[in-house]
């Protein structure tokens, strides 16, 4: 029997894999009560919206973008995408200095001097092709530092910053540049610019570059394709993006996979012969154990027996995340057409940003926004426990500020999302690589999956599962 640790979207992306690759059920064991992980979805379909307490939507770009639509596809399940041209795809915003901002979305855009930054964005990507290539090679470095470096102070702090913010709820000058932006990172290092490097690239580089060889078979999956000529820049699943994983629960429970939920794993002690987990008290003995479960929980677990792994997961370090989910039965409230907007560190103000859910959706007459709060900076701002009322205040306060909305809303949700979201720090990639070395000189029949290693999007952790499983040669040896 293999065990699967997590019945989030990796763990059961995981199961699903195992099913196609070797034809025979896992059993998922999930400490909660549900499936989905940080995807949550509340529905309210009499009033015509929706609440997201986490992701939302899914990019379908590159080699993950077009594996997740293949899972979609064979499971059957309808999508809802946003064109790129349509204003929630178009249009980022982001606060800083006493107002909204949009940035620069065409190409003539880059040739103008637009708030909140002091000259054309053009003058400072002219930047990277005379700052020159640092005399040593680079293991890693921030992504405030590699910006900084490279196109100067005011991208990275009104461009970038509030990016990291938006992605991993983290501060740019922690943020492995290595990790999250390795391409450009390699075009630096290989060809002395990030300009140069894409030029290059574009000129000499391999121009037969396709998907992994045996991932999509002879062709890529329809509805990638299909993304590709109607122009998606983002998709949703209707009725809620915890659809998903829903679907994929149902569909591995009718192919026999055991789903067992409220099953927290307390220990794991490797074996000759495999595995002995403690699961609720009782003994479990598979032969391998698939783990998408976050990194200090499986610490916990490993410590008895491998103390030194156990400290390389401790220090891959999680943030807690506020959101506070909120509706108001006013259609035309926004001022301003965005998927939402950002709010750089630099401005020292409580909220991460604002998700215009309605924006993005048709919420049937509601406005429907989503204020996200905390992250690297939860602690500082709210202290270790605070209030539900604190933090709605807080998002309602800040409301106010930055986009004159005094209205009370007609209906509130207020989540923390505690260590939700694994932080990229500096060597984050060294640290990986340390982690999947101790489990391979080891021999450990366990294999690792899941954001905290391979990325932190719907995408990273779905290609994730089946990239780790596609690499297990066989699980009856």
């Amino acid at each position: 029997m293999t065990a699967v640790l997590g019945a989030g979207m990796s763990g059961l992306s995981a199961a699903y894999y195992l099913l196609q690759r070797f034809g025979y059920p896992a059993t998922v064991y999930e400490a909660s009560h549900r499936v989905g992980g940080w995807i949550r979805t509340e529905r309210h379909k009499d009033k015509g919206f929706i609440f997201e307490m986490g992701p939302r939507t899914i990019r379908p770009k590159g080699i993950q973008g077009a594996n997740t639509l293949q899972l979609i596809e064979e499971l059957k399940l309808p999508v809802d995408p946003i064109k790129s041209w349509q204003p929630a795809a178009k249009n980022r915003l982001i606060y800083a200095k006493g107002q909204l901002c949009m940035l620069p979305n065409s190409l003539s855009g880059i040739f103008k001097t637009l708030p909140p930054f002091s000259k054309p964005l053009i003058s400072q990507i002219k930047q990277d092709l005379v700052a020159g290539q640092k005399k040593l090679k680079l293991a890693d470095e921030s992504i405030y530092d590699f910006v900084e470096r490279r196109f100067g102070a005011e991208l990275a702090n009104y461009a970038i910053s509030p990016l990291i913010c938006g992605i991993c709820a983290g501060d740019a000058k922690e943020i492995s540049v290595r990790f999250l932006m390795n391409d450009l990172f390699e075009k630096e290092q290989k060809w002395g610019g990030i300009i140069k490097g894409v030029v290059y690239e574009k000129l000499f580089g391999n121009k037969n570059k396709t998907a992994p060889a045996g991932l999509f078979g002879d062709s890529m999956p329809k509805l990638y394709e299909k993304s590709l000529k109607e122009k998606w820049s983002m998709y949703r699943v209707p009725d809620g993006l915890d659809t998903l994983p829903q679907t994929l629960r149902n569909y591995l429970q009718e192919k026999e996979v055991d789903i067992q939920l409220t099953s927290e794993c307390r220990e794991i002690i490797f074996t000759r012969n495999g595995v002995r987990m403690n699961i609720k008290g009782q003994e479990v003995e598979p032969k391998h154990i698939i783990s998408s479960i976050p990194t200090h929980k499986l610490a916990t677990c490993v410590k008895n027996q491998h103390p030194s792994l156990s400290a390389l997961l401790m220090a891959i370090q999680y943030v807690d995340v506020a959101v506070v989910n909120l509706q108001y039965n006013i259609k035309d409230l926004l001022k301003m057409k965005a998927f939402g907007f950002l709010v750089p560190p630099i401005e020292r103000i409580p909220i991460l940003g604002v998700i215009f859910d309605s924006c993005c959706f048709d919420m049937e007459g509601n406005t429907i926004l989503t204020v996200m709060m905390g992250g690297r900076w939860f602690e500082e701002n709210f202290g270790k426990d605070p209030t539900p009322k604190k933090l709605l205040d807080t998002a309602l306060q800040y409301l106010d500020l930055v986009m004159g909305i005094a209205e009370e809303p007609r209906l509130t949700r207020v989540h923390v999302l505690r260590k939700c979201i694994p932080q990229y720090t500096v060597g984050h990639t060294q640290r990986v690589s340390d982690i999947r070395r101790y489990i391979k000189h080891y021999k450990l029949p366990l294999t690792l999956c899941g954001a905290a290693y391979d990325g932190v999007g719907i995408n990273d952790v779905i290609l994730s599962a089946r990239n780790q499983v596609e690499s297990l040669r066989s699980l009856d040896d």
